[in-house]
């Protein structure tokens, strides 16, 4: 009942969405040309930069809204959980949401048993916070991809991974701002990649020891290249995480 009930709130904000809100959507690099939403395992939305990610609920087919309802795995931070409103309604979105810390710890591995089903989805925002307004997250830090992802794709042994490049929703609510801005356009790009030939090139090329790092990086070039068109704020965002950079040293 619980899954039938997620999915028709998952389809319904679907449609809703589609009545606000524009969507430039398309896909890159090399991917299949039939069911390109078919066996999926892992999804990770990159270049986190609202509370209001669910609006791209819109971005997927009905069916993979079936699998999530179903069968999907979405790690939340327990601080979002916790607030009021938002946290109750991502508490809805997926079969099993599971409340996370900041740290590797017990909260981590219950994501990482879930995955032990087949049928199994993980949707997953890699970077664990939120960019805000100047480029950085909440701490004046540098958005950087966390190694979770690798331990994913360690445990899966076959299907796809979902690489959604989102090109920013801060003109639709930054974080601190309390209400959306309606009509506007959301833009992404996708890209679908073979989980056992991903993880045995990094493997190959670095070994056990330096997969997640790799992995980190891999996603971080990928981001940097699909998720700022728009040169000038390419140009903003590289030149703040630069100055950060160089203030820690």
């Amino acid at each position: 009942m619980r899954s039938f009930f997620t999915f028709c709130l998952l389809a319904t904000l679907k449609v809703l969405c589609q009545l606000f809100f524009r969507y430039d959507l398309d896909w890159v690099g090399e991917f299949p040309e039939k069911n390109r939403w078919g066996g999926l395992r892992v999804a990770a939305v990159l270049h986190h930069t609202s509370l209001y990610e669910f609006l791209w609920v819109s971005a997927p087919p009905f069916r993979f809204l079936w699998q999530v309802a179903w069968h999907g795995v979405v790690p939340v931070a327990d601080s979002t959980l916790a607030r009021s409103g938002v946290g109750t309604f991502y508490k809805t979105v997926a079969r099993h949401v599971v409340p996370i810390s900041r740290e590797r710890d017990h909260t981590w591995r219950e994501v990482l048993q879930k995955i032990g089903d087949p049928r199994s989805v993980v949707v997953i925002l890699p970077e664990g916070r939120m960019m805000r307004r100047n480029g950085l997250d909440k701490h004046g830090k540098p958005m950087t991809v966390r190694g979770g992802i690798a331990d994913l794709l360690l445990g899966v042994d076959e299907g796809r991974l979902l690489l959604a490049y989102s090109r920013g929703l801060h003109h639709v609510q930054a974080p601190g701002e309390r209400f959306p801005r309606l009509f506007r356009t959301l833009s992404m790009r996708f890209e679908s990649i073979d989980i056992p030939s991903y993880r045995e090139r990094l493997l190959a090329e670095v070994g056990e020891k330096g997969f997640k790092r790799a992995v980190i990086e891999d996603l971080e070039a990928r981001r940097d290249h699909y998720c700022f068109p728009d040169p000038e704020e390419r140009e903003r965002i590289f030149a703040a995480r630069a100055a950060a950079r160089a203030a820690e040293r």
